[in-house]
């Protein structure tokens, strides 16, 4: 396999997502502009090895149950549901809204560990949704800590208009971020979805990268007023503080091996 073709290949990968969950041959040959035939192979071989499937009937392609395994596999090497996860629930208990755990993969932030809000109505995502880094109080939380040359590579790729909210103007965005890094936190309504507020904050590797966020979101209408936010904040923030300690003590251990 060439260079060019493992390329090819990964690239195919990246359009199953939550929005593209499903593709035929040709409309993904379309929508990548690559020869139909290239694409038919590709699909084809991840089918053989276990990592896509296709349905009988449509015959159209999705996600395998090897990832599944890797994605476990994953979990399981940072011992998140063991470590991490008792802190985000007594968060959220403490809150009363869902807290979230987002990882930086690439120009994204995927969200890999949840505790709910044992409220009725609460904001709700899947693990594994990824999200663009410019949207939302727990994507942004990461953009305004990476380097600058990478926060323009992520502008000029083009910053999509979710709602009506969502800022998009370069400017704007770069404002916004300043005053996100000086202040330590970020604090959005209705940028990911127009009925959600979200409030997050940054965690790092033992570099000082940022590598991850921590993110407390809900229903707008319970949206903590300007006398009740410091003192979520302050809540978020000693929580991020006791996962911050577990981080640095893995990335320690992973730069050993």
């Amino acid at each position: 396999m060439t260079l060019k073709t493992l390329d090819n290949s990964l690239e195919v990968l990246k359009y199953f997502n939550k929005e593209n969950p499903t593709w035929g041959v040709r409309e993904l040959a379309k929508e990548m502009n690559i020869s139909h035939s290239i694409i038919y192979r590709i699909l084809a071989t991840f089918e053989n090895q276990g990592f896509l499937i296709q349905h009988p009937e449509t015959k159209k392609y999705e996600l395998g149950l090897r990832f599944l395994e890797y994605g476990q596999m994953v979990k399981d090497k940072l011992n998140l549901s063991d470590f991490v996860l008792p802190i985000m629930k007594n968060l959220a208990e403490a809150i009363k809204e869902s807290v979230f755990l987002t990882w930086l993969d690439g120009t994204d932030g995927v969200t890999v560990e949840i505790a709910e809000s044992s409220q009725t109505i609460k904001f709700s995502v899947s693990i594994g949704t990824r999200t663009p880094l410019h949207i939302g109080a727990s994507c942004k939380t990461i953009m305004a800590f990476l380097p600058e040359e990478k926060k323009k590579e992520i502008m000029d790729h083009g910053m999509k208009k979710v709602t009506p909210e969502t800022i998009t103007d370069p400017d704007q965005m770069l404002a916004d971020l300043e005053k996100i890094q000086q202040q330590g936190w970020c604090f959005t309504t209705g940028e990911y979805s127009h009925s959600v507020f979200g409030v997050g904050v940054p965690l790092f590797n033992s570099k000082k990268e940022v590598i991850a966020s921590l993110t407390i979101a809900g229903p707008i209408y319970r949206k903590p007023t300007e006398e009740k936010l410091p003192e979520m904040i302050n809540v978020l923030q000693y929580g991020a503080m006791n996962i911050q300690r577990y981080f640095d003590q893995y990335s320690f251990k992973l730069y050993q091996e």
